[in-house]
């Protein structure tokens, strides 16, 4: 038996910054509205042409590989988190191994939306685990900025979501006081049109039908979000999953080093904060500057928390996150 360890971290985000007052101009909304209610004063979307979901998924592995002083050669499996494939398919899990030049090794793509990081981890630490795998590219990539209604319709929904990509390698941990000590995984699809994107969709309105409709009016193909249910579901699914993690290790609150909450909104993460009586500097959150980035939120988070030294060998960092689907999930890990 092993344990898995995150052995590098990464993260890229497109140079195009997009600040409150640049969605004012094309939208009827402000900086005081969106900070007032998300936290968010900016955020990234790619230039067409520069970046795709695979291709920063791709740099954020590429700068974590480097850091881990894993050789590419010896990468065993990717998985990649994503509700943005550049393709309907195949997923963007192939384009990786092909575009790193990695041997042909096996690739998984995994469809969990805000929770989707934290499920590609759980699912590449059991593989590491089990022995089946030493080294594996675990990614989560989105672009959301092609995909918005950037107008006034859509504000309430556009105004919070940014593009970007984080990665880790996981490599096998003999010790097994450190690495990765558990992960926990829950959903509830009663839920699942609070929170979705219809269209094109195979079930209901697929390529087709949009065409044929020609409708201008056709909302299907944009995200929907019914914005206070999810975040009253949110912040009881994140109390509840971060003390699952902590009672399966026999650990309390007063042991968290750092918490990762996924970066939905300021407001959701502050309110846990406070619950759980955190102090500033043991939660990272970036939400103000790259928005809702949905599967990369986590990986980006936790990097550069990393990288400004705020986690340190030996400390208990909880991973925790809460989205569409409705799907949550957390990570308790000792550096």
């Amino acid at each position: 038996m092993f344990h898995s360890k995150i052995s590098g971290l990464g993260f890229y985000v497109p140079s195009n910054v997009v600040t409150n007052d640049d969605l004012s101009k094309v939208m009827d909304t402000n900086d005081a509205w969106i900070q007032e209610r998300t936290g968010i004063q900016e955020r990234r979307h790619i230039i067409k042409g520069e970046d795709t979901t695979t291709s920063m998924g791709v740099k954020a592995a590429e700068i974590a590989i480097e850091r881990s002083g894993v050789a590419k050669e010896a990468i065993d499996f990717v998985v990649f988190a994503t509700l943005s494939p550049d393709y309907y398919f195949p997923g963007p899990g192939v384009l990786v191994q092909r575009d790193l030049g990695l041997r042909t090794v096996g690739a998984l793509d995994v469809r969990n939306q805000c929770s989707g990081f934290i499920y590609a981890l759980s699912v590449a630490d059991q593989y590491i685990k089990t022995g089946m795998y030493k080294n594996i590219l675990v990614i989560g990539s989105e672009v959301h900025s092609t995909g918005l209604d950037m107008t006034t319709r859509g504000r309430g929904v556009s105004v919070i979501f940014g593009d970007g990509a984080g990665a880790a390698v996981l490599s096998q941990e003999t010790d097994l006081t450190k690495g990765i000590l558990s992960t926990h995984l829950h959903s509830e699809g009663v839920h699942a049109e609070e929170l979705v994107l219809k269209a094109p969709g195979m079930g209901g309105r697929w390529v087709t039908d949009i065409l044929d409709d020609n409708n201008p009016e056709d909302e299907s193909y944009y995200p929907y979000m019914n914005g206070q249910f999810v975040f009253k579901n949110a912040v009881v699914r994140f109390s509840e999953v971060i003390n699952e993690g902590l009672r399966a290790n026999n650990l309390t609150v007063s042991d968290i080093d750092m918490l990762i909450p996924h970066q939905a909104n300021l407001r959701i993460s502050q309110y846990i904060q406070q619950k759980f009586g955190l102090s500033d500097d043991q939660v990272h959150n970036n939400v103000q500057k790259y928005g809702n980035t949905t599967a990369a939120s986590v990986p980006i988070a936790l990097t550069e928390a990393w990288e400004l030294g705020k986690i340190k060998e030996g400390d208990t960092v909880v991973l925790a996150a809460f989205g569409s689907g409705f799907t949550w999930a957390s990570a308790i890990i000792k550096w």
